[in-house]
């Protein structure tokens, strides 16, 4: 599994909690917005979740501006290889 995997598989785990979805659900082109309804408040719980994961610092602001999770995932990758 790279790392990309990891992010998704780590992301969509959490997901399914914070949202109350069955993880088959979460693909990578479901949208926050759209398809989930996203809240500041879950999007926060994913962002320490991810931060906490993966030891990285995520600017809550540049996160939210991400609107699917296949998105989300690119720049949780990004931050990694920094």
């Amino acid at each position: 599994m790279d790392l990309r995997e990891k992010i998704f598989s780590k992301l969509v785990e959490r997901m399914a909690t914070v949202f109350v979805k069955p993880v088959s659900e979460l693909t990578e082109d479901v949208s926050f917005d759209a398809d989930l309804k996203a809240k500041s408040a879950q999007l926060t719980q994913l962002t320490t979740y991810l931060e906490n994961e993966f030891d990285i610092e995520i600017p809550f602001m540049t996160f939210r501006r991400k609107t699917t999770i296949g998105q989300a995932v690119d720049y949780v990758l990004e931050l990694c290889e920094a």
